[in-house]
């Protein structure tokens, strides 16, 4: 297997994350999402509820690549490298999240999401996988992940996985403050909040250890342990949500487990399909998203909220339609008399929409790095 090829499962992976993404954000109606691509209430976990675990395994894998031109070790170049890309990760999800600045009140912009969530993940996964010597990761990850069981388990109050009775709440209260947290639950909770963060650096540890793992080991054999390391995360992740529930709001560790499981193994199914059967042919369309996924990512995000904040459409009965209301009901909701599925062909449709704007990117070879 040689290094372009394992790349290009790689980007195929993250170009199916992406896609993915932007398909979960944006249904016609949020009151009417096709049912595989809601969320879980609470506890359990759907396979949308996979998609961002999956892109923060990515990240963790390609950095082992990305960083083996620093030896993969802390030093002058890396720790800049580190420290550069985080902020701007950061900068740019909140700039989302303040978009258009014109029209937000900054006294309640929230200050978490999911590109900052990436960022400090990145940011704190890249330190300690270069920091701690890569023997040492898996007892380092497991650390963190049992540290933080035990934090929710004795810091909660009654049910200590509750929506209200959860520690994640006390901590991102006392540092974002109540009017900086998403109300989308209900109450001020933070689903990209910084204690269940810390989890989430695990994830990229483990998407590291992959790439090391990926890179050492003979071609033929991949596949065969990626798909072992699999399903002993998906059944250790099942067995410790019996006790510790799977929840991704919360970040539990028996989520990280359970999807970084459903990671490896759809990475050992790409790295089977592209290297050992050599059957690439199909993934040019994924390798657009994946070649500049944060810049699509985030231009998907600067237009839905242009839609829906700066456009405004009058009906005929006098009623004032934002522009991605508005597409939704006269172009979409028409095509079909269940909207569950008019609401997914409007999610569709702006997956091609996305792409093409990624094929002008990929053709002119411009590949937006930060």
């Amino acid at each position: 297997m040689n290094s372009t090829q394992r790349y290009l499962a790689l980007d195929v992976l993250r170009g199916i994350t992406i896609a993915f993404m932007i398909t979960v954000n944006n249904p016609g109606s949020w009151e009417h999402i096709y049912a595989p691509l809601e969320h879980s209430k609470w506890h359990g976990c759907t396979p949308t509820d996979l998609v961002y675990p999956f892109f923060l395994f990515v990240v963790g894998v390609s950095m082992f690549f990305s960083f083996s031109k620093y030896n993969n070790s802390l030093n002058k170049e890396s720790l800049f490298r580190i420290g550069k890309r985080t902020l701007l990760i950061f900068a740019i999800g909140l700039f989302l999240n303040a978009f258009p600045q014109a029209l937000t009140d900054f006294s309640k912009l929230r200050i978490t999401g999911v590109l900052q969530r990436i960022a400090i993940a990145y940011g704190l996964g890249a330190l300690t996988v270069l920091a701690v010597p890569r023997k040492w990761l898996p007892v380092t990850a497991a650390a963190i992940l049992l540290a933080y069981w035990a934090i929710l388990s004795w810091f909660g109050v009654g049910d200590p996985y509750s929506l209200a009775g959860n520690a994640v709440i006390p901590v991102d209260k006392l540092i974002l403050g109540e009017m900086h947290m998403y109300k989308g639950f209900g109450i001020p909770f933070e689903p990209e909040g910084l204690l269940s963060t810390i989890p989430a650096v695990a994830t990229v540890i483990i998407g590291y250890l992959t790439g090391g793992l990926i890179r050492q080991t003979e071609s033929a054999k991949v596949p065969r342990i990626l798909v072992m390391w699999g399903v002993a995360g998906v059944i250790a992740g099942f067995l410790w949500g019996l006790q510790f529930p799977i929840n991704k709001p919360l970040w539990t560790s028996s989520y990280v487990l359970y999807a970084a499981g459903w990671s490896l193994l759809t990475l050992a199914l790409l790295i089977w399909i592209i290297d050992i059967k050599g059957w690439s042919r199909w993934t040019s369309f994924f390798v657009v998203f994946g070649m500049n996924p944060l810049a699509i990512f985030a231009f998907s995000g600067l237009y839905v909220k242009s839609i829906l904040r700066l456009v405004s459409v009058k009906e005929s009965d006098g009623t004032i339609l934002n522009g991605y209301t508005w597409i939704y009901q006269h172009l979409f909701a028409p095509l079909c008399t269940d909207q569950k599925i008019s609401s997914l062909l409007f999610a569709l449709a702006h997956i091609v929409f996305f792409w093409l704007v990624g094929l002008i990117l990929y053709k002119k070879k411009i590949f937006i790095k930060v």
